[in-house]
């Protein structure tokens, strides 16, 4: 099976820690190229995970015009949008990390060049293949939810700062917890209602913890000088057919009642929620019931089953979409309307700032959206 030929723009904590391991298990990419603006840092990581004449660069401009089959943008948010667009006007495919962009208006123009070059554009919402999440939109996609009106994005951890990298710096991230861990909550919200076209939204954003020194922070006391992002941040979207979505997120939050990258839906016909691997509930012969599916993937005794992460499948899909032209779970269309929802109240970084959808452009499906001004 021919390998593609990889790319890498950014090699820090997401390279690394997520997308380099599960393309070397999967054995489908020989990653040749290898970026980043601190050279030691792509440098290790090409001794790592490179091949033998694998090239370092700290210029993604010069990395795109490599011989590749694919580049992997893995860059703070900031500069997600224009390397992803470099790469596809040199002719290469491209898997970005999530979110899209740091607006609207960027995602657009990486819309407009994918459809323009033809090349595949990716986004990184892993988190769609694991067990629980197929299930249940197996579920919803044939109506086993009915008419689903009311659901809840849930991206909540008590103390569990990320204390590397630029997550702290509002200028390279543009935004704290909602736009780094509730992207994947309301992602995962949004693609079981399969509804994307809203009416309004409203909410808040706090900075009510980030100056304490006293932390217990599961990373290690993060500098409050250098918090400049919200450290948590909650809202309600309306859609126009008057279904809610109930948005919450944090970094850090006086609750015990932690869930990340899960969804609650509630539908006519039954309900779901992800506490405590996936329940469902629903009335079967006048009697509340509750199913919990066994989603293990265990195999018979001797023969244990294969065990893969929602990023092993993530890496064998996109090699699948590149080469058999296979379908994309993630749609670039449905991710830029994230983006939309979350950008307009994580910018501004002021405590419980209100925030309002406004009429913009957008299309999803052939129907038009609602989204951020930004």
């Amino acid at each position: 099976m021919k390998k593609l030929r990889a790319g890498i723009v950014g090699c820090g904590g997401i390279a690394n820690a997520k997308h380099l391991p599960a393309m070397e298990k999967c054995g489908l990419y020989e990653v040749v190229a290898f970026c980043d603006i601190i050279p030691e840092q792509a440098q290790e990581t090409k001794e790592k995970f490179g091949s033998s004449d694998a090239k370092v660069f700290t210029d993604y401009r010069e990395l795109v015009k490599e011989d590749l089959d694919v580049v992997y943008v893995t860059t703070p948010n900031r500069s997600h949008s224009e390397i992803s667009i470099a790469a596809m006007e040199a002719g290469k495919d491209v898997m970005c990390e999530k979110p899209m962009a740091r607006t609207y208006a960027e995602t657009e123009k990486m819309l407009e060049t994918a459809k323009r070059t033809g090349r595949v554009l990716n986004i990184a919402y892993q988190n769609r293949y694991r067990p629980d999440s197929t299930y249940l939109k197996e579920m919803c996609k044939n109506g086993e939810m009915g008419d689903i009106y009311f659901a809840k994005a849930h991206a909540l951890r008590r103390r569990a700062v990320p204390t590397w990298g630029v997550f702290l710096n509002e200028e390279e991230q543009g935004g704290g917890p909602l736009i780094d861990i509730g992207t994947h909550a309301l992602d995962l919200t949004l693609w079981m209602m399969d509804n994307y076209e809203v009416a309004s939204v409203t909410g808040a954003v706090f900075h009510k913890l980030s100056q304490q020194t006293d932390q217990g922070n599961a990373f290690g006391n993060w500098d409050p000088e250098q918090f400049k992002v919200e450290d948590s941040a909650f809202g309600f979207i309306r859609m126009k057919n008057g279904a809610l979505i109930e948005l919450e997120s944090a970094w850090a939050l006086n609750t015990l009642d932690v869930d990340e990258a899960k969804t609650s839906i509630c539908g006519t016909k039954a309900g779901a929620d992800m506490k405590d691997g996936l329940r469902i509930n629903r009335i079967h012969h006048n009697t509340q019931t509750v199913e919990i599916p066994d989603l293990s993937g265990g195999g018979v005794a001797f023969f244990a089953g294969e065990e893969k992460s929602a990023a092993d499948v993530e890496q064998e899909l996109f090699y699948h979409i590149v080469v058999d032209g296979q379908e994309q779970i993630v749609k670039p269309e449905q991710a830029a309307v994230v983006t939309a929802f979350l950008k307009r109240y994580t910018v501004q970084q002021r405590a419980e700032r209100q925030f309002t959808l406004i009429e913009g452009k957008g299309d999803y499906g052939g129907k038009k959206i609602k989204t951020a001004a930004v």
